[in-house]
């Protein structure tokens, strides 16, 4: 007679490995009519648990590390405050680790996966562009969260949670464009970005090319010293002090972060001009600094609790077993300030 495995047991239940094996060392994360299924089938089937393997999956840690790149945007302070309460609720342990700008992620994770035997991961920020192979050799769930996604990636075999930046882009810019405004200026990210930055330019130049502006590359400003963080203030306000002191002229400023205009504003003020008579700003993320800044600032909210909170449901659905995947396309809402008027 050949010995019952947990796979069988898995199979006879309808669930996962992970799931028997957490019924197995009485794990509190599983419900209580699951647990009696499995249980009942170990039972019934004379299924004995591998004392070994169980130690071994007992001295694994209950952790789920969130890899960010760009934690000095204040815009990821909410979400990471929602992934630590959700995780912990779950009885895991929350791990933060800062990934560098030009820092691969994947080979982080892989590192942090074999050294912390992590239970899953959240890629958050930053732009997935890596190979199907490297993609490959992650052994631990995870989802992709608020980060940009390459076109070379087959968006159908991963999770992930995020607006639609070149849309949401295009909606601002568009607005900007029907108060009349024909000479758009905006602070982006430097041209080898390939994340957020990228779509939201993209978003820009498809919203004038529709309303029939002529495009203008003199009016797409960044900074080429790259040891600065992209989506900061200091880098609004060096990139805004610039573009006032060039020849290149323009009615409206469209920041690509909120923290980038709150930059841009004060730059504007220092000149001695004024918002939103002589020029007319916006943001993007939704950020609590938009609302309270004076004037305050248009911008795109992004529902940044939602996001957070739909990421760590769909994870920890991977882990338990409940699917393999699924992708979540959020909507954001423009907010419309006193930065911004009709011209």
């Amino acid at each position: 007679m050949e010995t019952t495995t947990i796979k069988d047991i898995a199979r006879i239940c309808g669930v996962a490995v992970s799931t028997v094996s957490r019924a197995i060392n009485n794990h509190p994360d599983i419900n209580d009519e699951t647990k009696t299924l499995i249980m009942q089938a170990i039972k019934e089937h004379n299924y004995i648990p591998n004392n070994s393997a169980r130690n071994l999956k007992r001295s694994e840690s209950n952790t789920i590390a969130v890899l960010i790149k760009g934690i000095s945007n204040p815009f990821y302070n909410n979400m990471l405050k929602v992934f630590e309460n959700d995780i912990q609720k779950k009885k895991y342990s929350f791990l933060l680790h800062r990934v560098e700008e030009h820092e691969d992620e994947i080979e982080v994770a892989l590192g942090l996966e074999k050294e912390k035997r992590l239970k899953g991961i959240v890629f958050l920020g930053g732009y997935f562009c890596h190979s199907e192979e490297k993609l490959r050799q992650m052994k631990v769930p995870f989802i992709l969260s608020t980060g940009g996604v390459s076109e070379k990636i087959d968006k159908n075999s991963y999770s992930f949670v995020t607006v639609d930046d070149f849309q949401e882009s295009y909606k601002m810019v568009d607005y900007l464009c029907k108060l009349g405004h024909k000479r758009i200026a905006t602070i982006s990210a430097p041209p080898d970005d390939e994340s957020i930055g990228k779509l939201r330019l993209e978003g820009y130049m498809k919203a004038l090319e529709d309303n029939k502006i002529p495009f203008d590359q003199k009016l797409v400003r960044y900074l080429k010293d790259d040891t600065m963080d992209t989506f900061s203030m200091k880098y609004g306000y060096e990139v805004t002090k610039e573009l006032l002191a060039s020849t290149a002229k323009c009615t409206a400023i469209f920041a690509i972060s909120d923290s980038m205009a709150v930059g841009t504003c004060k730059a504007i003020f220092e000149s001695g001009k004024t918002i939103p008579k002589d020029y007319s700003v916006a943001g993007f993320d939704g950020m609590d600094i938009s609302f309270y800044y004076h004037p305050s600032i248009t911008t795109i909210r992004q529902p940044v609790e939602e996001m957070a909170q739909e990421t760590i449901r769909i994870l920890f659905d991977i882990i338990d077993g409940r699917m393999e995947r699924e992708r979540k396309t959020f909507h954001a809402e423009l907010v419309i300030g006193q930065s911004t008027r009709k011209i």
